[in-house]
C-alpha cells in the first residue's frame, strides 16, 4: 500500500510501500508468531490477536511477538532454531537480514545462529512477482517439558 511503513523482522525498511494489515503487517514476524503458536497447537495470530480488537490496530508486530514469547515462557518451552524465508520482488532485502537478526533475536531470546531468515525473489511469478505482495514462511524447534 502507497505511503505506508514497510516492516519486515521488526526493521523499517525504506520503501514506498508497506503492507496491509490491522497491526503494522510485518509478515515475517507474523509467520514466526504462526510458527510457534502451531508447534504448541494453540490456535492462529489472527485469533490470538484479533483485528475487530482495537487494541491491535497498527500495533507493532514485534510487541505481539513479545506476548507469545512470554507465553513459551509461562509454559517454560525454550526456542531451539527457527528458520524463515521471505518472498518479495523488491525491496531487495539481503542488506536488512543482520538487523532483522539483531531485533528478533533479542524478543526470541535466542542466539543469532538459532535463527535463519533468507531472502528471495518470486521469479516473476504470481502476485508477488507482479509486485503486488510479499510472502513470509517460517518453521521452528521446540523444547517442550
Amino acid at each position: 500500500m502507497e505511503g505506508r511503513k514497510l516492516f519486515l523482522g521488526g526493521v523499517e525498511i525504506p520503501f514506498a510501500k508497506g503492507l496491509l494489515g490491522h497491526s503494522d503487517g510485518d509478515c515475517l514476524i507474523h509467520a514466526i508468531i504462526d510458527a510457534l503458536l502451531g508447534a504448541l497447537g494453540e490456535k492462529d495470530v489472527g485469533q490470538h490477536f484479533p483485528e475487530t480488537d482495537s487494541q491491535y490496530k497498527d500495533i507493532r508486530s514485534t510487541k505481539l511477538l513479545k506476548e507469545v514469547v512470554g507465553k513459551l515462557g509461562r509454559n517454560k518451552v525454550k526456542i531451539s532454531h527457527i528458520d524463515s524465508l521471505i518472498i518479495a520482488e523488491e525491496p531487495h532485502l539481503a542488506t536488512f537480514i543482520p538487523e532483522m537478526k539483531k531485533v528478533l533475536c533479542a524478543i526470541l531470546q535466542i542466539g543469532p545462529e538459532d535463527l535463519g531468515i533468507k531472502a528471495r525473489t518470486n521469479e516473476g511469478l504470481d502476485a508477488i512477482g507482479h509486485f503486488e505482495a510479499i510472502a513470509a514462511w517460517a518453521t521452528v524447534l521446540l523444547e517442550i517439558p
